[in-house]
Order: structure tokens, then sequence, then C-alpha cells
């Protein structure tokens, strides 16, 4: 049976796999150029130069940014010809950006709604 820590036993989180997991794909997604590249890829595979191109980029950055979420799991590449293609690995990844998206907007429209109180006021 598990039980509670107390206040002299604090939690473990930091060192526990799981936590060290989601925050690493947090930190992964952290960047907003790879944010960008996920929506990019969000109607489907680009090759590398059409997402360079999209993000004004040049190519050791885009590179950069490619490789880091290929070698977490985040993409997946596949080589035709000359042109190397991208796509997200999970579709998932695209609800996790629209929770997102919905979080920021439900926020802005608190302070939104704030504001115009203080307005009144």
């Amino acid at each position: 049976m598990s039980r509670r820590a107390t206040a002299t036993e604090p939690r473990r989180v930091q060192g526990h796999p799981v936590y060290e997991v989601k925050a690493e794909l947090f930190r992964i997604l952290g960047h907003p150029v790879r944010v960008r590249i996920l929506e990019l890829l969000r109607d489907g595979e680009r090759t590398v130069g059409d997402l360079q191109h999209e993000l004004a980029l040049d190519s050791s950055g885009t590179s950069q940014h490619l490789g880091v979420l290929r070698r977490n799991g985040v993409l997946e590449s596949r080589r035709e010809s000359t042109n190397v293609y991208y796509r997200v690995r999970d579709p998932r990844t695209f609800q996790l950006l629209e929770v997102a998206r919905e979080i920021i907007g439900s926020n802005l429209a608190e302070s939104r709604d704030l504001l115009a109180e203080l307005d009144r006021r």
C-alpha cells in the first residue's frame, strides 16, 4: 500500500523517469521554430527545402531543429531521390498543440475580460 509524503518527507519528483521523460518532451517542443515546424507538417509531410523556405532559416538552422525533433521521436523522415521528407510520427502531437492553443486563448480571453472590467471602473 502506498503512503503519502509528509512535510518532512517530500515526494521525489526529480529523478523520477516518468516526469523526466515528460519534461524532456516539453523542452523539445519549447522552441518556437520547432512548434512552427510541427504546424507546417499538420497537413502532411514536407521536404527540408520547403520547411527551410517557410521558416526563413539557413540550412544549418533548419537541420538542427529537424534533427532534434527526429532524434527524440517526434518526427520521421524518408529520402526520395535528392529530397528528404519529414512528417510527424504521432498525430496526437497535433492534439497537444491544439490544447495548448485553447489554453492560451482562454487565458487571453480572461485577461481581455479583466482589462474591460478595469476600463469600466
